[in-house]
């Protein structure tokens, strides 16, 4: 029987398959594309921890840490301590709530029980359209010490300038750089500052740890500054819509989460021993504007307009974060399309300038409102986003939660009910 006849293949052609290799391969000086994702994953969080940070770093935080500087000296770095931790132990339980779970704050809320997160997004609107008015008038003042502008004018550019970042057509990129750009500006200006006024940074530390006086009331007041309202959740919220989420990005969540307050904590740092250096001189600060007298003492004409582009850069970041964040609150990711997102940022932006420019600033009863609606917003967030942690296992995506997190989150959740109750009281006050 013969040999069936065998197929003769021909030999495969390498012209293709070579360049099909050479475009897949990483040429020299291109990453591939792990290290890209890396890259993309860095410069999400980067953003996102910047944004907390600049979020907390507004008008209110530099006048708070000047006056209490003022007022407690050296002893003043106990205080600074003391708040850090506790904002690390509360942003670290935020972060992951939020971030494993993949929802935002006020949807959880909703998921716990109906309506809840609803009247959450009430309270943070409230409270975030006031003091969003209180951002744009600092911008107003940096850019008169920065140029010499009237107040006014200053705080309608910046209110434009703000509005062209969510106007642009990478908004999410825009916004990640100018926070992080302006957020070391006013950093590296500050630690000049710092320098230049020679605080005594040893009788500081000293006091970090064996405190002259400690004053409970400071402390709870700077926690309440640094991650009221709005600003516990602009972080996290801004990873979410990133694309960052989910149990296999734990690591991420928890660093952002901890830097984040690192950043908030240096720029306080910095700025206390700046105006340190100055009173502990002897020098009696302007009772009208103390920061922008501590800086031109320390630095001259050059220290009165670095004051101006810190307290501006302070504004403007706070209008974006305010902006962004309260806007988070009362769209979907799921339902609301970015260009209705983008519109009601730029509203809100639009009315918080108007109301400025009508009546100069943000009127003083309502800040004591809006100061009101953000303590009673922070244990009620808090303590939401804990019952989901502890509870809700099946909102978690199966992770199974810390309990020592879970406890130092507690913990600081009592403290944030003092804050509350504290924050009622001027209301009750006015009456």
């Amino acid at each position: 029987m013969s040999k069936p006849p065998t197929k003769r293949l021909s030999k495969p052609t390498t012209r293709g398959t070579t360049t099909r290799r050479r475009q897949l391969s990483p040429a020299a000086g291109h990453k591939t594309p792990d290290n890209a994702m890396k890259t993309g994953t860095r410069s999400t969080l980067v953003g996102a921890m910047f944004l907390m940070a600049t979020s907390a770093i507004g008008p209110g935080f530099i006048t708070q840490t000047t006056l209490f500087t003022v007022s407690l000296g050296a002893a003043f770095a106990f205080a600074i301590a003391a708040s850090i931790l506790v904002d690390i132990a509360l942003q670290l339980n935020v972060w992951r709530v939020i971030g494993v779970s993949g929802r935002r704050a006020q949807e959880l809320g909703n998921l716990v029980a109906p309506r809840l997160g609803t009247a959450m997004a009430v309270l943070l609107f409230a409270g975030g359209l006031v003091f969003n008015i209180g951002n744009v008038a600092g911008t107003g003042l940096g850019t008169d010490a920065m140029l010499g502008l009237d107040p006014k004018l200053g705080g309608a550019l910046s209110a434009l300038i703000a509005i062209g970042v969510f106007l642009s057509k990478r908004a999410g990129l825009a916004m990640d750089r100018i926070v992080l750009v302006l957020g070391a500006v006013m950093i590296l200006l500050t630690t000049y500052i710092a320098i230049t006024s020679g605080p005594p940074v040893g009788q500081a530390l000293k006091n970090a740890v064996l405190p002259e006086q400690v004053d409970f009331l400071v402390i709870t007041t700077l926690i309440g500054g640094t991650i009221g309202g709005y600003i516990v959740y602009a972080g996290a919220h801004r990873l979410l819509d990133s694309g960052l989420s989910g149990p296999q990005h734990l690591r991420e969540i928890s660093r952002g989460s901890v830097t984040g307050i690192l950043i908030t904590g240096l720029m306080r740092v910095v700025l206390f021993l700046a105006i340190l250096g100055v009173v502990a001189g002897g020098v009696a600060l302007d009772p009208g504007n103390p920061t922008a007298s501590a800086f031109q003492h320390a630095a001259g004409e050059f220290g009165l307009r670095a004051f101006g582009v810190v307290l501006w850069a302070a504004g403007i970041t706070s209008v974006i974060g305010a902006s962004y964040t309260t806007v988070s609150f009362v769209t979907s990711r799921t339902t609301t399309s970015d260009r209705t997102r983008t519109v009601l940022v730029v509203l809100f932006i639009a009315v918080s300038a108007v109301i400025y420019l009508a009546v100069g600033t943000a009127p003083a009863k309502l800040l004591v409102f809006a100061g009101a609606f953000n303590g009673l917003l922070l244990p009620l967030g808090i303590g939401v986003l804990l019952w989901v942690a502890w509870r809700r296992r099946d909102l978690m995506r199966g992770y199974q939660y810390p309990r020592w997190l879970l406890s130092l989150g507690a913990a600081a959740w009592l403290l944030t009910i003092y804050l509350a109750v504290r924050s009622v009281k001027p209301v009750l006050e006015l009456f």
